[in-house]
């Protein structure tokens, strides 16, 4: 077998709504019968983000709190947890760090261009970074871009991100309407990571959009990726009709890492994925 596959299910994300799939969860018991469903399927962490009484998006320390419970409850200890600090145009760097500090999640996921906005908040970002290093909180970094991987590589000689395990989620394509991602998305982002012979980069992941998410996920993970899917970043199976639900995507893909000869990875390895010392 090779080293351990971790599929990550993203099942909501904060931007889709019931109207677009009557099965994309967003309360918090929907989103944690969602969980038990995708571990079943073969999910060993869930990306997770929290909407208010409205159905929006939003960076709540309490809402959180009450997620990571249900999880727990429904689907049990081994799932990993990683929540979002997601701006999506309302959030500040200090907001963002803010829901985490409160939290203290296992896992979260934070996008470069969203918590470093400008040269300006690189120390308070480096103190946040630091802050999750030493509360062993596993941070996955978003690159929206192949030409972020040089400066995640340039955060990390300067020491604004600290030195140890590192994880990226790669992400091929853009939230946009009828974006539809493929296999080669990845080429770019793979030839940028071995310019930089410096990054000290554990892991990636990958997420994709549209038809394209399964054919583009089963690339990367020959490529000795991991793989993030769900309604979050694409509702359809490759053949153009809409999947039932968020744990037939986790399946599909489970069963393709299988073929490959991938073990599922368990918790203290999803974690180490992640970027957890």
């Amino acid at each position: 077998m090779s080293e351990p596959v971790l599929i990550m299910a993203a099942p909501n994300g904060a931007r889709r709504t019931k109207a677009d799939h009557p099965a994309l969860p967003m309360t918090i018991s929907e989103t944690a019968r969602c969980a038990a469903q995708c571990f079943e399927a073969g999910a060993s962490a869930i990306h997770v983000h929290v909407r208010d009484s409205e159905g929006r998006h939003v960076l709540d320390a309490a809402l959180y709190h009450e997620l990571i419970e249900a999880i727990a409850r429904e689907a049990g200890p081994e799932l990993v947890v990683q929540i979002t600090t997601e701006a999506v145009g309302r959030y500040s760097p200090a907001e963002q760090q803010s829901v985490v500090r409160a939290v203290g999640p296992q896992a979260v996921s934070v996008a470069l261009r969203e918590m470093i906005p400008d040269p300006a908040v690189e120390p308070s970002a480096a103190e946040f970074y630091g802050f999750c290093t030493r509360e062993d909180i596993a941070v996955q970094h978003i690159l929206y871009a192949p030409e972020e991987i040089a400066w995640l590589a340039d955060l990390q000689r300067r020491g604004i991100i600290p030195d140890g395990p590192s994880s990226a989620l790669f992400v091929l394509g853009r939230y946009s309407a009828d974006q539809e991602s493929t296999p080669a998305d990845l080429v770019a982002f793979m030839e940028a990571k071995r310019k930089q012979a410096g990054l000290a980069l554990n892991s990636f992941m990958v997420c994709a959009f549209g038809r394209g998410e399964l054919p583009s996920l089963a690339t990367a993970i020959a490529f000795g990726g991991h793989a993030r899917v769900g309604f979050e970043n694409s509702l359809w199976r490759p053949d153009g009709g809409l999947r039932a639900d968020n744990a037939e995507g986790v399946g599909e893909i489970a069963q393709i890492a299988q073929l490959l000869g991938c073990s599922r990875s368990n918790r203290e390895q999803a974690l180490h994925i992640l970027g957890a010392a």
